[in-house]
Parts: C-alpha cells; sequence; structure tokens
C-alpha cells in the first residue's frame, strides 16, 4: 500500500510549542483505555503542559500528592493524565485515598513511587479501575512480586540503567507494557526503545530555559525568535 501523507493544520501563535523528540515516534506504544500512548510528558508546570504535543502527561512531584495539584495539572492538559499517588514519602491507606480520588477527577492511571509495599498495590487493584503504574528504579527491584501483586505497567526510571534494566524486564515478560524514561538525548532515547520501552517519559526545558533565547532576542530589538 502507498505511503500518504499526513495533512496537518498550524495555527500561528500555537505553533510555538515543545515538541517531543521524533526518535520516541519509534517506540511501539501501549494501548490505555483505547488510547494509544507513546510520550509522556514529566511536568507539572501548567504553562508547558498547554504547550506540548506530548500524548500524555505524567504529574510526578518530589512532594507528597495533593488533588488540588492533580486538579489543577488536569485542568491545564488536553491530553491524558498519569497522577503520581504517593509510595515513598507518603504510605499506607492515605495512597489507596488518593488513587481512588484521582480516579474520580479523571486521570488516565496513577503512579506509584519505588518504596510502595506490594500489600498497597493489592490494595489499589481491590479500589480503582484504572491502570496502576509502578516505579522501578533499581535492578534490585522484585519485578516478580509486582507483577504478581496486581502492577498493569511498570515506569523504568534508573538514570543510565534504565535501558539495562528495561531489557531484563522484557526478557523474562516480553509483553508487560514499560514506560521509561528516555535521558537527554537522541541516542539514549533509542537505545531505551531498542531495550524494549513501550512508552517514553521525556524532561522538558524549563520556562527559564525557554525564555532564555527569547529573551536575548528582545534585548537586541528582534522579534520573537
Amino acid at each position: 500500500m502507498k505511503e500518504q501523507n499526513m495533512p496537518e493544520v498550524k495555527g500561528y501563535l500555537r505553533d510555538f510549542m515543545l515538541t517531543v523528540p521524533q526518535e520516541i515516534y519509534a517506540c511501539t506504544g501501549i494501548k490505555i483505555l483505547g488510547r494509544r500512548i507513546k510520550s509522556l510528558l514529566f511536568s507539572t508546570d501548567a504553562g508547558i503542559i498547554r504547550n506540548t504535543n506530548a500524548d500524555a502527561v505524567i504529574a510526578v512531584y518530589p512532594f507528597t500528592p495533593q488533588p488540588i495539584i492533580t486538579q489543577a495539572v488536569m485542568t491545564a492538559a488536553d491530553v491524558p493524565v498519569f497522577v503520581g499517588v504517593g509510595g515513598g514519602l507518603t504510605q499506607g491507606p492515605r495512597v489507596v485515598n488518593l488513587a481512588l480520588h484521582a480516579e474520580y477527577q479523571g486521570a488516565l492511571g496513577v503512579v506509584v513511587n519505588a518504596p510502595t509495599k506490594n500489600e498497597i498495590i493489592t490494595e489499589l487493584k481491590k479500589s480503582i479501575d484504572i491502570p496502576v503504574v509502578v516505579t522501578v528504579v533499581s535492578e534490585h527491584d522484585d519485578i516478580e512480586s509486582r507483577i504478581a501483586c496486581g502492577a498493569d505497567i511498570f515506569n523504568v526510571s534508573a538514570a543510565a540503567k534504565t535501558p539495562e534494566i528495561v531489557a531484563k524486564i522484557k526478557e523474562k515478560h516480553p509483553d508487560f507494557p514499560v514506560i521509561a524514561t528516555g535521558g537527554q538525548t537522541g541516542e539514549s532515547i533509542t537505545a531505551t526503545i531498542n531495550a524494549g520501552a513501550n512508552a517514553i517519559t521525556w524532561t522538558p526545558p524549563s520556562n527559564a530555559e525557554v525564555f532564555k533565547d527569547i529573551m536575548a532576542a528582545y534585548r537586541k530589538g528582534l522579534p520573537h525568535p
């Protein structure tokens, strides 16, 4: 079959946005509740979230999860949102309550941190009807017990060891869905996909970084670059 060109419709003002690296499109994606997700934006910044072409947002942050933050992210986003519900600083029944609240707010899935106890994962599966994404940070994490407890997706975030851990998971569980951090370069994203990652989380530049070139142009009396 002849390959067809994809029509593209652009705006003028909204055409200036942050686009995910092209290398991400080589991954298979994960079909989640009918939606195919390949790229996930790692951010809680409303301005960034509103001006990106990522397929979804992964709203995980280093503080105890708060529903008001979840609501703010979901209000800003025009794509599905995966919500962090704790598992590190925040433990026990509070994780389950936060996950239930996130589902009611419209989250596509919930993300728990690596220290989350297995029994909490089991309770999450009993309580909510959206995917439970379990974060993996080390080759020492017990993958088998996580699957047995009901994890739906793994989120591998192990810095330079990410491709290695993804490959180990896929060696034993080739069909298990894996999201992974892709790193800062096209080469590292490709390596993570080649290891078996089905979807990639991408960390965008900060507002300050985006503003740098714009403000430099304005100081010279030049138009928006």
